[in-house]
């Protein structure tokens, strides 16, 4: 795909896999000098990639979660977790599972903190009214 009809399919399931919040924020700070960062990751990131028939959206999201762990962008790893534990397209017991084989390739310290980070999220989510299956403390 390419041109405006990569960009439209790219916008479609970006909007699914994050939100719609995320992406009118990732909108709305378009500048001239990012304009083009911002164009390529929708219309090849989110456009060529994610719409493939090979995987689902729900095994993309276990690849880029474990990517995030092993990387340690935590950042990113919450801009995908937050989401898809909201969405209900991914429950704590798919993360807690994917954090534990992560763990086991990338540390025990990557597996501590993504804990951590998803501690943070839940809270987060909490705070927005949103209920998680199995978060309750």
């Amino acid at each position: 795909m390419s041109g405006e009809k990569g960009l439209a399919a790219g916008l479609a399931v970006r909007r699914a896999i994050l939100g719609d919040k995320h992406v009118d924020r990732a909108t709305e700070s378009i500048k001239p000098y990012n304009r083009d960062f911002q164009d390529l990751v929708s219309r090849f990131g989110w456009g060529e990639i994610w719409t493939r028939p090979g995987l689902s959206h729900h095994q993309r999201r276990i690849l880029v979660i474990g990517t995030m762990i092993a990387l340690g962008k935590w950042d990113e790893f919450r801009m995908h977790v937050k989401p898809a534990l909201a969405s209900g397209q991914f429950s704590l017991a798919d993360l807690s599972e994917v954090i534990l084989q992560q763990t086991i390739y990338c540390g025990f310290p990557a597996g501590n903190t993504a804990f951590r980070e998803v501690a943070r999220v839940l809270q987060e989510l909490a705070a927005e009214g949103v209920h998680i299956e199995g978060a309750e403390t």
